[in-house]
C-alpha cells in the first residue's frame, strides 16, 4: 500500500487591511506618535523588538 500527498496550490487571501512596516512608521527610529481624533498614542519598538502602544 502507497500513500500519496496531493500537491495543492495554496494562494494566500489578498489582505483586506492595510499593512505598514513599523520601521517605516518610526523612519528608522525607536518611536512615533500616531494621532486618533484628539488623543496622540506612543508606538515603541522595543530593544528585544516588540511593540509597544501607550496614549
Amino acid at each position: 500500500m502507497s500513500f500519496h500527498t496531493a500537491k495543492e496550490t495554496i494562494k494566500p487571501l489578498p489582505n483586506a487591511l492595510p499593512t505598514y512596516s513599523a520601521q517605516d512608521l518610526t523612519k528608522g527610529a525607536d518611536q512615533a506618535q500616531i494621532v486618533l481624533g484628539d488623543q496622540t498614542y506612543t508606538l515603541r519598538i522595543t530593544r528585544a523588538g516588540k511593540l509597544i502602544l501607550t496614549k
